[in-house]
């Protein structure tokens, strides 16, 4: 081992801390809740320190934006070690990553009260934020996907948590997604490597463009490959299936945490291929971008059309990760002139993370109080809640783009790094598309902002604003203390964050996108931004008014009806049939399943007659009436000393009942069996490691044939 310590640290703490929660909660369960809000604070504390030392260096020895670079390395680990490094980008989202658990950790204890198997949810909440860092600080696209498959894993069971019906199949609808997506991924890894000879992420762009013009084929088909199973886990379109289904039947806190941290271990993956090996690479580009602006269309969509508040928000978190999206894939149009765009796509990562947090808590309030998400049966429950209202708005108003909130910042400057290449297309210097073409990918981008001021309001409305008329006198007696003060401080202080980073965008915001910018290898804007301008609020503003028409438009007339005895609702209108995971994944997976057991059946058969044959032939084998006694004799004396026994008893005590077993020709009947059956084992064995054998060799000639 050999580099900084303390980066494996903050990947081990939390999965020692874990099975040490485990023991405590044994025999204490507030020990045992004390102790992990005491374990995830002192990772929380340990980042702290290590930005602050860091920033206050000067940037040198390969440095970044006056952070300097460190890691640690484990030669031999897994065969090709463990390389974890610490540099802006890497130590900011490690930092976001343990603020959200601090903080969701600490709602736990009152909303996890009346669970069950509260055991094990502390034992994988903690589990999973050690593999979390791991991702974030991995150095090598290798250290990457084992922190990245655990999270997977551990993680898994955070869906199943309640055991039911639906949320073990979304649960394994989750897993399923994450285990085809770390296979094809893991295939993508073994080609890059074949091709680069490297996968760690800081010799990967040189390593690229020395075979680009050689392998430039192979590389995209690498990197579409290894973003498969990332892209995946950040809920990009089509691979969204787990997301919309997992959020609603996870546990609140947990679900912050899926939406708001573990779809960003998939941004980093798609960062890490996208600005190394396709760095300011058009093509790449506009591939991200395409499926970005499907991802941020199509999940704001479902989004309008869902009732259900964490479903809601889930489709949300989809949407908002195709804004993202967006910005990577300008990255690679700009090239070169890609500041905007840098800082645009990290500020929307870290705002996405932070607001979501908020919002996800705000639903388990409401859920740990009423054990309902649909809105008409939650409607209302929000009046005469000032605080919980605040905390709900700041999320609303910074996911929705406002002005003076921190998502209109990153919102601002994805919208303007595309009206820039609008602005080159306009004048011949565009490598893809026209003037036309561009001006209609801004429209989108700007229907998707006010869709999500439309979904939003709808939530706002629904449960602050709208009385319900069955129960709003219960909801306004019965739940006046809906929250305890810890759970108060961990919603209330993470809302606060929303306005601040919002109002004082030089401050805050650039200081976080010149930190991160390093790891996306951009530059600083040629000018400061001024976030306040007409020409800058503008965009804000279209998307505000088209929310509004929206709303009013087409989620309080077409996604609401009038009942029998004259009262409103809100009427869930997306067709049931429009499923894709029931529409396309499942039937082809079956139909695949199905197409395989033919085929082994036909395989299997096929041996049985060359097996019968070779029985016959060349492998004839003596019959089974010709059992030779086996070299070993102790099936044998142990006979003969039964048989004896058995004499002696039958001529005293068993002579009106005589035993009569011929133990020596039992218990070597049973020695010869087990002889076979272990030869069945050794044989199966061999037989299994013959085709992991013969797939290696294919694997292989491909590996040869591309060369």
């Amino acid at each position: 081992m050999s580099g900084n310590g303390v980066l494996l640290f903050l990947a081990v703490w939390p999965m020692a801390a874990a099975i040490i929660s485990y023991i405590i909660g044994r025999v204490s369960r507030k020990g045992r809740d004390f102790f992990a809000d005491g374990a995830v604070i002192l990772e929380f504390v340990v980042l702290v320190a290590l930005l602050i030392s860091g920033l206050s260096l000067p940037g040198s020895n390969g440095g970044e934006a006056g952070f300097v670079i460190q890691s640690f390395r484990w030669e031999g680990f897994c065969g090709l070690g463990l390389h974890l490094e610490l540099d802006g980008f890497r130590v900011l989202y490690g930092l976001v990553a343990a603020f959200m658990w601090m903080m969701t950790t600490i709602f736990s204890r009152e909303y996890f009260a009346h669970y069950r198997n509260r055991n094990r949810y502390y034992l994988f909440l903690l589990m999973t934020l050690g593999a979390v860092v791991g991702v974030f600080l991995s150095a090598d696209l290798y250290t990457t996907f084992i922190f990245f498959e655990i999270m997977s894993l551990t993680s898994y069971v955070w869906v199943a948590h309640d055991e039911r019906a639906e949320s073990m199949r979304a649960a394994g609808t989750y897993l399923g997604v994450a285990v085809i997506g770390g296979l094809v991924t893991l295939m993508g890894l073994f080609l890059l490597y074949h091709i680069t000879g490297t996968l760690e992420i800081s010799e990967l762009l040189p390593a690229c463009r020395a075979v680009w013009e050689e392998k430039q084929n192979s590389l995209y088909l690498a990197g579409g490959l290894t973003v498969f199973g990332f892209a995946a886990k950040a809920g990009v379109f089509p691979l969204h299936i787990w997301l919309p289904k997992a959020h609603p039947v996870a546990p609140a806190p947990a679900s912050a945490l899926l939406s708001g941290i573990l779809t960003k271990t998939g941004i980093f993956g798609l960062l890490v291929v996208s600005c190394n090996l396709f760095l300011h690479d058009s093509f790449w580009g506009l591939a991200v971008l395409g499926f970005g602006v499907l991802t941020m269309f199509v999940g704001a969509l479902l989004a309008m059309f869902s009732i259900d508040l964490k479903r809601t928000l889930a489709c949300s978190s989809m949407s908002q990760i195709g804004f993202i999206l967006v910005g990577v894939g300008m990255q690679g149009l700009l090239g070169e002139e890609n500041a905007l765009a840098v800082r645009g796509t990290l500020l929307h990562m870290v705002n996405h993370s932070l607001i979501k947090l908020v919002l996800f808590m705000v639903a388990g309030v409401v859920y740990m109080n009423l054990h309902k998400l649909n809105l008409n049966e939650i409607r209302g429950f929000g009046r005469k809640k000032p605080l919980l209202l605040f905390c709900f708005l700041m999320g609303a108003l910074g996911i929705g783009g406002i002005p003076l909130w921190n998502g209109y910042i990153s919102k601002t400057l994805l919208h303007e790094s595309l009206v820039e290449y609008g602005l080159l297309a306009s004048e011949g210097l565009a490598v893809f598309g026209t003037t036309s073409f561009w001006k209609g990918v801004e429209w989108i981008f700007l229907l998707s902002g006010g869709m999500t001021v439309a979904y939003m309001t709808k939530l706002f409305v629904a449960l602050f604003v709208e009385k319900n008329q069955e129960r709003q006198e219960a909801f306004d007696r019965k739940y006046r203390r809906y929250w305890n003060g810890e759970s108060r401080f961990a919603v209330v202080g993470s809302a606060i964050l929303l306005p601040v980073m919002g109002i004082l965008p030089g401050v805050f915001m650039d200081g976080i996108g010149e930190v991160g910018r390093g790891f996306f290898h951009g530059s600083s804007p040629a000018h400061p931004v001024h976030y306040f301008s007409l020409t800058n609020l503008s965009g804000g503003l279209i998307s505000i008014g088209i929310g509004v028409l929206l709303y009013f438009g087409v989620i309080r007339t077409v996604l609401m009806r009038k009942r029998a005895d004259g009262l409103s609702e809100y009427v869930d209108r997306w067709p049931s049939w429009l499923d894709l995971e029931e529409l396309l994944y499942r039937p082809v997976i079956h139909a695949f399943l199905f197409l395989s057991a033919v085929f082994c059946r036909m395989l299997d058969r096929l041996l049985d007659g060359t097996v019968v044959l070779a029985r016959r032939t060349t492998h004839r084998q003596l019959r089974e009436d010709k059992i030779q006694v086996s070299r070993n004799r102790l099936a044998y004396v142990t006979g003969c000393f039964l048989e004896g026994v058995s004499e002696l008893l039958n001529k005293t005590v068993r002579r009106k009942h005589p035993v009569e077993k011929a133990y020596v020709r039992r218990l070597m009947e049973f020695e010869e069996k087990t002889v076979r059956t272990n030869r069945i084992i050794d044989e199966s064995l061999s037989f299994a490691l013959l085709l992991v054998c013969i797939g290696l060799i294919v694997v292989l000639l491909y590996l040869l044939w591309i060369r």
